[in-house]
């Protein structure tokens, strides 16, 4: 299988999953900048919706979007946990979760807070949203090591990789010091430093 992704894109997640599950992935770099690969070959050609992650199986069969994806990595590997299996009220709890990040936190900071044109109202008003979100994970993590309970899983890969652009986006986590402990304590996981060393992100994520 081979894995495009972007250093610190929400395709963080999927490289994580891929390492805590064990499932081998060849990595494929992706300039989302310019939609091309280390070649030079446009990335439209591979998704043509232009962005990360894009998972092609070695059938050829191309998957999209980040919570479909690590999903089906874990899925790969029931064993490891970092998925709970289908039908049962875990994978709903997960499925909530991964839901959450993509809809409340993903598509909060991205576009509008990596755009330089966007408004200072709209900043504003992105932030403080965000503000309620952090508040209440940070309220959970204060009681609970991970999203679900005691197990590291797929969602919070995710919420790792996206909470984190809060260090890239001068968004500060000073109020939220249980959620600033979590990306401490997901970043200090083994394949977690694994993915981010190969991203070329230790020092970022630190």
């Amino acid at each position: 299988m081979k894995l495009y992704y972007s250093p610190a894109a929400c395709s963080l997640a999927a490289h994580i999953v891929a390492r805590e599950a064990g499932i081998p992935v060849e990595l494929a770099r992706v300039d989302i900048g310019n939609h091309t690969l280390e070649d030079g070959t446009d990335y439209h050609t591979i998704n043509a919706r232009g962005y990360v992650p894009a998972l092609k199986l070695d059938d050829g069969t191309l998957l999209t979007e980040v919570t479909a994806v690590v999903q089906y990595l874990g899925d790969l590997a029931p064993e490891s946990g970092i998925v709970p299996p289908a039908g049962t009220m875990e994978r709903v709890h997960l499925q909530e979760w991964l839901t959450f990040v993509s809809s409340e936190l993903h598509k909060a900071f991205s576009p509008w807070l990596w755009h330089k044109e966007t408004a200072e109202s709209t900043r504003r008003s992105v932030k403080e949203h965000l503000a309620v979100r952090f508040a209440e994970m940070d309220r959970l993590l204060a009681r609970q090591p991970y999203l679900l309970g005691e197990r590291f899983t797929a969602a919070d890969a995710y919420a790792f990789a996206i909470v984190s652009w809060s260090n890239l986006l001068m968004v500060s986590l000073k109020p939220y010091p249980a959620l600033a402990a979590y990306l401490d304590r997901v970043a200090a996981r083994p394949q977690v430093a694994a993915a981010l060393e190969a991203e070329g992100l230790l020092r970022k994520a630190a």
